[in-house]
C-alpha cells in the first residue's frame, strides 16, 4: 500500500518506519498528536534529520528543533512532509450546519471507549467527577462488562480485574474529590482518590516542567496534580488509563466559549483549540502520565467521535450567561436516559469546573503567592530585555518560563511551545482557570 496505509490506522501514534532494503524510511504522527514527536537538525550535518518523542533526547545534536506536526507523514523519498489527516472540519472557516443526533453522539463516544479497552495489562480510568471523565468512566464500565461476556478465542477475558478501577486526586475537601466519590458509588468501579499537599506539589514543579517540556501556565497547572496521582497509580501496577481529554475543544466546553459572538467564531475557536490540543491538554495527559511509564488513551479524539461532533451546527453548542442550554449541552442530553442513568443528575449537570480548579482552589492561589515571592518587580519589569518572543505577562508565567530555560537553553526550544489562553478580544479574562470567567458560578 505504500504509505497510504497510514490512513487506516485508528488510536494514537508516533513513529519512525525504517525498510532496511530499500534504505528509506516514513515518520508519522496521530491525527490530532496525542503521543509526542519531534524533530531536529544540526547544521554541521545537515543531511541528518533526528528524531525523538522528548525534545530532551535532541538539545545535545540539534540546533534547530522542531515539533513534528501532527496528522502529517514525512517519506525520505520524496523529502516531503505532508498531511494526510483532512477531513473537512479542519477548515475552521467551513461553517457546518447538521442538526445533532444524539443517539449518533452517543453511540460514536462509547464505540471510541470500546476501541480503547483493547489492552491486557491491568487498567482503569481517571474520575475528577467532572462530566467528562465521569462519561468515560461511566461508558468503560458497561463495555468492560460486554467484554467479560465475551472472551477471547482461547477462552481468556481480555479484561481481567473483577471491577473497574477509578482514581481521583485533590487537595483534602477538593471539589472533584467529593464529586469523584459520588460517581464511582453510583457506577460500581473500585475506587481510589488520593491527596496531596500544596508543598508537594510546590516540590515537584521542576519535575514536573522536565517532562512537560512547556512553560504554559495552564498546562503546568494541570499537570503537577496529574503526574502525582499518576504515581500512585503506576505504583499500583496499572499501566494503562482512559481519560476525558478533547471533550472541551470540541463542544466548546471552556466557560469563556459563552462569550463567542457568533455560532460561526464558536466554531472556528472549536476547530483552533482541536488543532492545538498536542500544545496543551493532549501533552499534559501524554507526559504527565508517560512519566511514570502510565499509558492515557482518550476516547473523545477518536476520529469517528471528532467526524460526529465537529460536524454538528455550532448553533446547537452555544450556551450564553442565562441561557437554559449550559455547556456542553448536547453531550448532557445524549446521555440523559432516565430509564438508564450514566451519572448521577447532579454530575451530568455539573458546571465545567477546569482540573487545575477542581483539585481545590488553594493549588492555583499557592502558585500565585508564590511567583509573587520569587519574581521580583524590578525582575518582572525587565522581561522585555530578557526575551524577545512569547514574552511572560504575569509572574507566575515568568517564574516558569526560568525553570524552563534552566533545562532546556537551546533557543530552538522555544518554538515548541505555545500558551494557553482565553480569548481577551471576546472580553474574556486571560487568566487561564475557569474561575477567572464570570459565567463561573461554583461556590466551594
Amino acid at each position: 500500500m505504500g504509505t497510504s496505509f497510514i490512513n487506516l490506522l485508528k488510536g494514537m501514534f508516533s513513529f519512525v518506519l525504517y525498510d532496511v532494503k530499500q534504505d528509506k524510511h516514513i515518520v508519522a504522527r496521530d491525527p490530532i498528536g496525542i503521543t509526542t514527536l519531534y524533530s531536529g537538525t544540526n547544521s554541521a550535518h545537515p543531511e541528518t534529520r533526528y528524531y525523538a518523542s522528548e525534545m530532551k533526547a535532541l538539545q545535545d545534536d540539534c540546533d534547530d528543533i522542531q515539533i513534528f506536526p501532527p496528522g502529517h507523514i514525512y517519506n525520505s523519498e520524496t523529502g516531503k512532509t505532508v498531511r494526510y489527516f483532512k477531513p473537512e472540519w479542519w477548515d475552521p472557516e467551513r461553517i457546518p450546519t447538521e442538526k445533532s443526533d444524539l443517539q449518533r453522539l452517543r453511540e460514536s463516544l462509547e464505540t471510541a471507549v470500546h476501541r480503547r479497552l483493547m489492552a491486557d495489562v491491568p487498567f482503569g480510568v481517571l474520575l475528577s467527577g467532572g462530566l467528562d471523565s465521569s462519561l468515560i468512566a461511566s461508558i468503560t464500565v458497561r463495555e468492560a462488562e460486554k467484554i467479560l461476556q465475551c472472551p477471547d478465542e482461547d477462552g481468556s477475558a481480555i479484561y481481567n480485574w473483577p471491577k473497574v478501577h477509578s482514581f481521583s486526586i485533590g487537595l483534602p475537601g477538593s471539589p472533584d474529590l467529593a464529586a469523584a466519590e459520588q460517581v464511582a458509588k453510583f457506577i460500581g468501579t473500585k475506587h481510589h482518590g488520593f491527596t496531596f499537599t500544596v508543598q508537594e506539589a510546590l516540590d515537584a514543579l521542576p519535575d514536573v516542567i522536565h517532562h512537560l517540556e512547556s512553560y504554559d501556565v495552564t498546562t503546568i497547572r494541570a499537570s503537577t496534580p496529574m503526574y502525582l496521582l499518576s504515581r500512585r497509580i503506576k505504583a499500583m501496577g496499572v499501566k494503562m488509563v482512559l481519560s476525558g481529554e478533547g471533550s472541551d475543544e470540541i463542544l466548546g466546553g471552556y466557560l469563556y466559549f459563552h462569550a463567542a459572538p457568533t455560532p460561526a467564531a464558536f466554531h472556528t475557536e472549536c476547530v483552533n483549540r482541536v488543532q492545538n490540543l498536542h500544545f496543551a491538554d493532549c501533552l499534559r495527559a501524554n507526559k504527565s502520565t508517560l512519566a511514570w511509564g502510565l499509558e492515557a488513551r482518550v476516547p473523545f479524539l477518536d476520529t469517528d467521535f471528532l467526524e460526529v461532533a465537529m460536524n454538528i451546527d455550532p448553533a446547537e453548542k452555544e450556551f450564553k450567561l442565562g441561557s437554559e442550554r449550559m455547556e456542553k449541552y448536547i453531550l448532557r442530553k445524549a446521555f440523559d436516559d432516565p430509564d438508564d442513568p450514566y451519572l448521577p443528575n447532579n454530575i451530568l449537570w455539573r458546571q465545567k469546573e477546569q482540573f487545575s480548579d477542581g483539585v481545590g482552589y488553594a493549588w492555583i492561589d499557592s502558585l500565585k503567592k508564590m511567583a509573587e515571592e520569587k519574581v521580583s518587580d524590578d525582575l518582572f519589569a525587565s522581561r522585555h530585555q530578557r526575551w524577545d518572543r512569547d514574552v511572560p505577562d504575569t509572574k507566575e508565567g515568568f517564574w516558569y518560563r526560568t525553570m524552563f530555560d534552566a533545562l532546556f537553553p537551546n533557543p530552538a526550544s522555544e518554538t515548541t511551545v505555545s500558551r494557553w489562553i482565553p480569548r481577551s478580544d471576546w472580553g474574556c479574562a486571560t487568566d487561564p482557570s475557569g474561575r477567572a470567567q464570570k459565567v463561573h458560578c461554583a461556590a466551594y
